[in-house]
């Protein structure tokens, strides 16, 4: 039987240590660095010939994450590993996975190609903004779920009254699970977009007078959607305001926004490493999902009985 091999890329080690640490390996010895003009020069010190290489690697901004990832699967396969399989927490550029507009480009479309033609066999994602990015990709995906980490955290909250909450119409097929699971009602805000990063609330679609309220979103980049509809929510009579989303981007002026805001907590998942701190932030480790898929991807074993995705697919 061939070997499992575990190696992580610099975006996101702490998540990767956690997941060796779940799966009982030890990350493979691999040396990464830049050269004085920025090229990235990657090579396996460990022996990888006939082995089952996984690499984690989140291609969170910028883009040397994703060129790292690139150069790492194209070294095991020179390298003669058997099958690679590159373990993706967060995939960058999944929003620009359609031609909304005249002239733009299908970047997450090329994204998928370039890892492909990288020479991966197989991709492990989460929470991919767009689930049917998965089409793009012409080598399996098996594409993982938060919720089963968020859902129990939240369960123990045992937050009373509660309505979750979808931040726009693209997530309302999450916040629909995440309220079934929770026996929670549901409520959907409808929000225009007058240019990139900038939204305008204009409407809740739903009662939230006096109840406790649950923002649900798979990411939480510049924060404007997210406090726009806390402050919304609060308005319109909430009692208190929670969030839950996978990838905690926070670029710009994201964590003064939400320090800002009338949130009471956000809680987040370590796909991405968070940069600063916040008292109003809760991380929660997705590690065990991974190295309980990453195990039975080597056993060749369901991953969908697993996980029990039911056809809310959360």
């Amino acid at each position: 039987m061939p070997q499992l091999k575990l190696f992580s890329g610099r975006s996101n080690r702490p998540l990767a240590e956690r997941i060796a640490h779940y799966l009982g390996e030890p990350l493979g010895k691999i040396e990464l660095q830049n050269f004085s003009d920025g090229e990235i020069w990657v090579k396996f010190t460990d022996n990888v010939r006939g082995a089952d290489v996984f690499i984690i690697q989140t291609t969170v901004p910028p883009a040397d994450n994703l060129m790292e990832l690139l150069i790492m699967v194209d070294a095991a396969k020179r390298a003669s590993a058997r099958k690679v399989t590159v373990v993706i927490p967060y995939f960058g550029y999944a929003r620009q996975d359609r031609k909304d507009q005249p002239r733009v480009a299908i970047t997450s479309k090329l994204v998928a190609n370039l890892i492909t033609k990288s020479g991966a066999d197989r991709v492990v994602c989460m929470d991919l903004h767009a689930p049917q990015i998965q089409g793009f990709f012409d080598i399996p995906v098996d594409h993982l779920y938060s919720s089963v980490v968020l859902v129990e955290h939240l369960r123990k909250m045992k937050i009373p009254d509660l309505t979750v909450v979808s931040p726009d119409v693209g997530g309302i097929k999450m916040a629909r699970a995440y309220a079934k699971r929770l026996d929670a009602d549901l409520v959907l805000i409808d929000k225009r977009r007058p240019a990139p990063n900038v939204v305008e609330v204009m409407n809740i679609v739903g009662d939230v007078d006096g109840r406790n309220v649950l923002i649900v979103d798979d990411l939480i980049d510049t924060a404007g959607t997210f406090t726009n509809a806390v402050a919304a929510l609060k308005k319109a009579g909430a009692r208190t305001v929670y969030g839950a989303c996978t990838h905690p981007l926070l670029s710009g002026k994201a964590l003064e926004r939400i320090n800002a805001s009338a949130v009471e907590k956000i809680i987040v998942c370590d796909t991405i490493p968070l940069k600063v701190e916040s008292p109003k932030i809760e991380v929660l480790s997705v590690a065990q999902v991974f190295s309980e898929a990453i195990e039975r991807c080597f056993h060749n074993k369901s991953i969908s009985s697993l996980f029990d995705i039911d056809k809310d697919k959360v």
